[in-house]
């Protein structure tokens, strides 16, 4: 009976004592930062398919500059310069101090515009979206606001502000918020209101269900008109500062024009839509990549295995 039970006595006395236990915070900690790690890593992955993505437009690009290269050939650099003699007129404009400072001023004008209508449009939107009233009142003055050109605005903001900022910014936020009304208006009211009422059988409230339901599903037309809306702030500031000689990328052109220098005037235009593009692709699409990433889900690289 000794001799038997000795080897069990053995591994008894030998064996490893039992673990600690984990503190309790100890495993939220790892917890939470484990959930940190994933959420860095899937912004990563789509930081790093967005700059892919960025080829498609290089390539947009570059067939653009080869139909402006060809219209150069066929009518000649007094007509149309060539991308190159752009590109160096440009880099001349850049070597100006002064330079940075018009094209600041003129994306200033135009992202404070666009700030502008953005909200605007986005509150006006949500509210008619709620309202389907509302949103048929709306519509014949949309109408009438879409129908009347920029530079008609342009002339009245002149005779009410004078040649100032407030001329470039009420003229954007006139032009540019009927265009993220209607996308924020036919987000929410196309809505899929079943998702809404299981929401609200689930108990969440109304400010719950629209962030969590709505807001998602109108994210899919409010963000494309958000990126004509920017367009369309930048086109109508440097037009507005062209009318009004309120400086900016518009004196530049005014400027050009005076001289007939063709190269030196679409520089300037090659400016404001680089500031443009700069905008869009370092506020617009990270943003809505950010709120859209549960569509993910939808793409075959998005699939969970």
């Amino acid at each position: 009976m000794t001799d038997a039970a000795a080897p069990d006595r053995i591994r008894a006395e030998t064996a490893a004592p039992p673990a600690a236990p984990v503190p309790k915070g100890a495993r939220i900690g790892a917890g939470r930062g484990a959930r940190l790690a994933r959420k860095a890593g899937d912004r990563a992955g789509r930081l790093g398919r967005f700059v892919w993505s960025g080829w498609a437009g290089l390539a947009a690009l570059a067939l653009l500059a080869a139909l402006w290269q060809a219209g150069h050939e066929a009518y000649g650099a007094f007509i149309l310069p060539a991308p190159l003699d752009t590109l160096v007129a440009a880099r001349g404009v850049l070597a100006d101090a002064d330079a940075w400072a018009v094209l600041g001023q003129t994306s200033w004008r135009a992202v404070a515009g666009f700030g502008l209508a953005a909200v605007a449009g986005t509150l006006a939107g949500i509210a008619a979206g709620y309202s389907p009233a509302t949103l048929r009142l709306a519509r014949p003055l949309l109408t009438v606001s879409l129908g009347v050109p920029p530079i008609a605005w342009i002339v009245l903001a002149m005779i009410w502000f004078g040649a100032s900022d407030a001329t470039v910014a009420a003229t954007i936020l006139i032009a540019a918020t009927p265009v993220v009304f209607v996308g924020a208006a036919e987000g929410v009211a196309t809505r899929d209101r079943g998702l809404d009422a299981m929401a609200e059988a689930f108990g969440a409230g109304p400010v719950r269900r629209f962030l969590a339901v709505a807001s998602r599903q109108m994210a899919s037309h409010l963000f494309p008109a958000l990126a004509l809306a920017l367009g369309t702030s930048f086109k109508v500031a440097v037009m507005a500062e062209l009318l009004a000689n309120a400086g900016g990328i518009g004196g530049e052109l005014a400027r050009a024009r005076a001289l007939l220098d063709i190269a030196l005037a679409l520089a300037w235009v090659l400016l404001a839509v680089a500031a443009l593009i700069v905008v869009e692709y370092g506020l617009i699409r990270p943003l809505r990549a950010e709120v859209e990433r549960w569509r993910e889900a939808a793409e075959p690289w998005g699939v969970k295995r």
